[in-house]
């Protein structure tokens, strides 16, 4: 049996391709049959590698006498929120508004015209311990449906203002035309004051990486010489670096940790947080010279390319927690089973080494980790290959294979960032291997697409897809000056601002002008487990000024950053990328222009330049840039004073 996804491209609705339940995607064919037979929507969003969508897919969604409820009473329609991020914001917004909370699986039930009367996230197929069953919640809608129509519909229009109202109360306070300077000085408080002293991180469990607020922390300590900043990013990358939350036997980030230590992660893999990651490992090293933070970076990369990369240079989107039905299962190790792999004598020390007991650190079994205070070194290397070796014999974990342009434009920044601080040409390669896929299969034009499978586009790209696929041009142009890259980012850029901006109130919407229309139209600014779209803009076009010296580029910049102001001072930790581009727009980074001698490696010299300069290198001679004594020179300018040209490497970090 197949139902309405079996045409499908994404991943996750392939899933369900073969469900009893007779999804249809999101499409207008689905309303109007809602509409003609009078049945309410139910409307499921998730994606391929969250846990709790695969245990109601099981519980319900596979269950024949669930999907003939709710095949009889609602038309039921399957959303990818990583392909559809405009209808995941709007409705896990009327989600949030209805429970106080939300997450996935989403689930909506809603009118035909698309108005939301009552949500959920995850439930099980029948009713327990004081939680709703799902096919006893679905009897109670279809009967409310029928005789009590009235309720249902003014509860659907109360809710549909309340989201109107939120869009303009940000509209109404985004006037003020002033930059605040303060907050990211307030920002650093409010860490410091949720700062897990002992474990690292902030807050209690579970832990969430979000290298973005790391990232900023770093920054912020250089340019304040607050040394107490960089004390919170190095003991929480340590730690995470230590933990299970890194896969010690294959590498990479889980999606985060669910106990306070890093020891226990839920164990999806996601390309963003490791993109995220290689940046916020790679910055910190450079700032601070850690070499345990450039073996991370260097170890995240090597199992992005390994794993996560295809035959194209594009990235996959994830690898699932769940193996066998049973989440973690994939990665976990019996002690005997180490021994009888290794050998007794060489795997008792690598037992003692990764912290891994007869008893076992997790439901009996063990997660291999460095907590225990071992120094991190690669003294078990060959026993860790075979381990590695063995772990793929065991039952494969599903891969989400389609390409986003959000997250591989965050891959590129990352890589482009790993080989600014090593000069390893390799991750330049990936980098620009990654840009040309984009360009050839997520782009037409100025047109960007949200993802493909099979390298064909799908949905129209959102604001977070201009805008980071911005950046990670911009990146590219930051490390080899190719006047082609940065004319693309202003192209990109000026495209984000055709479709998304709002001329009246300021920021930027998150669907478009090429986009089809929903109930709201939100704008998102807060940085969740990825910086918004805004902040993220934000940062596009205070460097395109730097970069450009366009003055329209500084007034895009300033506006932006006056209307991101008023959003931030709630909470201002919660905005770390908008924050960075205040720094950087408050502390314009100096500009290093580098004329090559013959036999210079660009590699090399890139590994002995400040991280916090715009960086612009010649491979000969011009009229207004000559040698100095025949020797590679490098001419620095600082605001709006010049140094004379120079021999001497300049390695100062001076904002």
């Amino acid at each position: 049996m197949s139902n309405h996804l079996k045409n499908q491209s994404s991943p996750y609705l392939l899933q369900h391709a073969d469900n009893p339940v007779d999804w249809y995607p999101w499409c207008e064919e689905a309303f109007e049959k809602a509409e003609r037979e009078d049945k309410p929507i139910f409307l499921s969003i998730g994606y391929s590698t969250c846990h709790w969508c695969h245990v109601m897919a099981r519980e319900s969604f596979e269950n024949a006498e669930i999907a003939e409820i709710l095949n009889k009473f609602f038309v039921a329609v399957k959303v990818d929120r990583e392909e559809r991020p405009d209808i995941d914001s709007v409705y896990m917004n009327a989600c949030q508004a209805l429970t106080g909370s939300g997450g996935w699986p989403l689930s909506i039930f809603m009118t035909p015209d698309q108005k939301p009367f009552f949500a959920g996230t995850y439930f099980p197929a029948a009713s327990h311990g004081g939680m709703t069953g799902f096919g006893d919640l679905l009897l109670v809608i279809a009967d409310e449906w029928k005789e009590n129509r009235e309720n249902m519909m003014a509860s659907a229009q109360h809710i549909l203002e309340h989201l109107q109202t939120i869009n303009e109360d940000i509209a109404l306070s985004s006037g003020s035309e002033s930059i605040d300077y303060r907050l990211p000085e307030k920002a650093v408080e409010i860490f410091l004051k949720t700062f897990d002293e002992k474990y690292g991180g902030f807050g209690q469990a579970p832990k969430f990486p979000v290298p973005h607020n790391l990232i900023f922390l770093a920054l912020y300590s250089r340019m304040k010489q607050d040394e107490i900043s960089f004390g919170m990013v190095s003991k929480t990358l340590e730690q995470m670096r230590r933990g299970g939350l890194f896969d010690q036997i294959g590498y990479g980030f889980s999606r985060y940790s669910t106990d306070r230590y890093y020891l226990v992660p839920h164990f999806e893999k996601m390309l963003y947080d490791n993109a995220l990651l290689i940046l916020a490992y790679s910055v910190a090293y450079k700032l601070s010279g850690d070499s345990l933070f450039l073996d991370t970076a260097r170890k995240t990369a090597a199992y992005i390319l390994r794993e996560m990369t295809g035959p194209n240079g594009e990235f996959y989107s994830a690898q699932d927690a769940d193996s066998e039905g049973e989440e973690g299962k994939y990665y976990v190790w019996d002690y005997q089973e180490v021994l009888r792999i290794l050998g007794e004598k060489r795997g008792k020390a690598f037992c003692e080494y990764f912290g891994i007991t007869e008893q076992g650190n997790f439901e009996g079994k063990n997660i291999p980790n460095l907590l225990g205070g071992n120094a991190v070194s690669d003294d078990f290397d060959k026993e860790r290959q075979i381990l590695y070796d063995y772990r793929r014999s065991r039952a494969r974990l599903h891969l989400d294979d389609k390409i986003l342009t959000t997250w591989n434009s965050l891959m590129i920044c990352a890589m482009t960032m790993l080989y600014r601080v090593t000069g390893d040409e390799q991750y330049l390669r990936a980098a620009e291997k990654a840009h040309k896929f984009i360009e050839e299969n997520l782009s037409d034009g100025v047109i960007l697409y949200v993802s493909c499978r099979d390298r064909e586009g799908s949905v129209k790209g959102f604001l977070s897809d201009y805008a980071y696929y911005t950046a990670a041009l911009l990146s590219l142009y930051e490390v080899i000056s190719r006047a082609d890259y940065l004319e693309r980012a202003e192209q990109i850029c000026r495209e984000a601002v055709r479709q998304f901006y709002d001329s009246d109130n300021g920021g930027y919407f998150l669907y478009g002008t090429e986009n089809s229309s929903l109930i709201t139209r939100p704008k998102e600014t807060y940085d969740g487990a990825l910086p918004s779209g805004n902040s993220v803009m934000a940062w596009c076009l205070v460097r395109l000024f730097q970069l450009t010296e366009e003055d329209d580029y500084r007034q895009m910049a300033e506006k932006q950053l006056a209307f991101m102001s008023v959003e931030t001072v709630p909470y201002p930790a919660g905005y770390s990328v908008f924050l960075i581009a205040l720094l950087f727009h408050e502390n314009p980074p100096q500009k290093i222009t580098v004329v090559l001698s013959e036999g210079k490696n660009v590699d090399d010299l890139l590994t002995h330049l400040p991280l916090y300069a715009d960086i612009k290198i010649l491979p000969r001679e011009t009229e207004g840039y000559r040698l100095l004594d025949g020797r590679t020179t490098y001419y620095v300018c600082k605001g709006h004073t010049c140094l004379p040209p120079t021999n001497q490497e300049p390695k100062a970090f001076e904002p």
